[in-house]
């Protein structure tokens, strides 16, 4: 009876101390830091966002052909037959007449109203908006990924304090049949433990139901399938010291934010070159073709012997300049200019509501942070005294003092500690990511991945200025 009850004793101190030193790792277990950099080079949604980002690119090159020439061939080939009865008494003459024909059309916009620069501008200023979109993806990732491992590593924990928890009710239940054998205990006590060790095979299954819930979005986000995962860390010098710091730093540096704002320019931009339709167009023509005829005629005459054939090749050119006076078009343009003045003002109303949605989710991750971190303290704070009870609980139940049910309420009340304390070691590294992210700051960079960091103006420069080419910078 004696090593029983002193072999309870020592589960319930490894259950208690198991939340402190975390579920233990091998040496090549993988770290937060790690698992982030995988889901920077995995994850679908950022690489389709980057894909996104490298088409608006081409924006910029097709506003600027607006003001290039354009260059058309032409070809033409045609061919003719005829027949010429001159009487009865004469002879019929057949020919025949082949034309082929190629030519070169030019045509080159002088003036368009100012369409084309401002059509420039606005794509310029698209591309900076999708830059930072891109970035805004990227941190809303980042923070992904550091929310699923995170979860993963709590789930895991918490159910390995489950499966703890229930060797240790097993050991209660081995005790109360064995005190109730030897008619220290009584069959009420036995039936505690057994419910209180059914509950937590059920409890049991949950968390580890838990556990396969949370590792499947891990593969998803991140790419991989976790494996032995090391203790979390909040991301080092990205958290303000203050609350005032993270919302002036975030209405200055948020990716959500400058995105809108490039938004209302390009939107601007737009406008002008909506009301540039109004405008007149003037435009230079210039157009070179040569055209070579073969005609043959066969007199079909023993008078006439012989056919006669006639080449004739002519070459012409020709530069003219039309200028288009726009007066009325059944107020399509007036309506579009209209459209584009009120997209104009969504754009703006829209900077609006991405400094509120930013300063709100600085001041939620601020406060979730500060209560993480108190929590953290409390609940260690329980678990010690949690723990130190539940020894003595059972000391007390050795010697008469207290009952079976008083030990599994004890136990409870450990179990329980250990989880929150779990879930608020969790909350307080998803907060700090969370704050960062809020900030604006979180991404690769800043993080320090070790990873190729994706540069989307090496793109754009490659692109901007293309005149021709099918292939893709990357060769496809």
């Amino acid at each position: 009876m004696e090593n029983v009850l002193r072999h309870t004793v020592w589960i319930g101190a490894a259950l208690a101390a198991s939340t402190f030193f975390g579920t233990l790792v091998s040496a090549d277990a993988e770290n937060l830091t790690g698992a982030l950099a995988r889901a920077y080079r995995n994850n679908h949604d950022l690489n389709v966002a980057r894909a996104q980002l490298r088409a608006t690119d081409e924006n910029v090159p097709q506003a600027k052909s607006g003001l290039r020439p354009i260059i058309r061939g032409s070809g033409t080939t045609s061919a003719e037959r005829s027949r010429t009865t001159f009487g009865d008494d004469l002879p019929s003459s057949r020919g025949r007449t082949g034309v082929l024909g190629a030519g070169i059309t030019i045509n080159q916009t002088l003036f368009d109203g100012f369409q084309t620069p401002n059509n420039i501008r606005a794509a310029e200023a698209q591309v900076k908006a999708a830059q930072n979109n891109l970035a805004n993806t990227e941190q809303n990732t980042l923070f992904d990924a550091s929310s699923v491992y995170m979860n993963v590593l709590r789930d895991r924990q918490i159910a390995d304090l489950r499966r703890q928890n229930l060797s240790f009710l097993q050991e209660q239940v081995r005790a109360a049949r064995a005190r109730f054998d030897v008619g220290e205990g009584t069959r009420t006590d036995v039936a505690q433990a057994e419910s209180e060790q059914a509950l937590s095979t059920a409890l049991l299954n949950s968390a580890l139901a838990q556990v396969a819930t949370s590792e499947a979005s891990y593969l998803r986000i991140i790419g991989d399938v976790p494996r032995d995962l090391a203790p979390g860390r909040q991301p080092k010098g990205l958290i303000p010291s203050s609350i005032t710091s993270a919302l002036d730093i975030s209405q200055k540096e948020h990716p959500a934010i400058l995105a809108t704002i490039f938004a209302v320019d390009a939107a601007a931009f737009q406008v002008k070159s909506a009301e540039g339709t109004l405008l007149p167009n003037l435009s230079l023509n210039g157009t070179v073709q040569n055209q070579y005829a073969l005609s043959d005629t066969d007199p079909n005459s023993a008078n006439l012997p012989g056919v006669d054939v006639t080449t004739q090749n002519q070459l012409s050119a020709s530069v003219g300049a039309t200028l288009t006076i726009p007066i009325y078009e059944g107020g399509l343009r007036s309506s579009q200019i209209r459209q584009a003045k009120e997209v104009l003002g969504q754009r703006q109303i829209e900077v609006d509501g991405a400094r509120d949605q930013v300063r709100a989710a600085v001041a939620t991750a601020w406060a979730e942070l500060q209560a993480a971190r108190a929590n953290v303290s409390g609940y260690s704070a329980q678990v010690s005294a949690a723990r130190l009870a539940l020894n003595g609980v059972i000391e007390e139940r050795n010697v008469g003092q207290r009952t079976t049910l008083d030990v599994l309420n004890a136990q409870a009340d450990v179990i329980s500690a250990q989880i929150l304390l779990v879930g608020s070691q969790r909350d307080e590294v998803v907060a700090g990511y969370a704050l960062s992210s809020a900030i604006g700051r979180l991404s690769a960079t800043r993080l320090g991945l070790d990873v190729a960091v994706y540069k989307p103006q090496e793109h754009y420069d490659a692109v901007k200025d293309k005149w021709y080419g099918l292939r893709t910078p990357d060769g496809r």
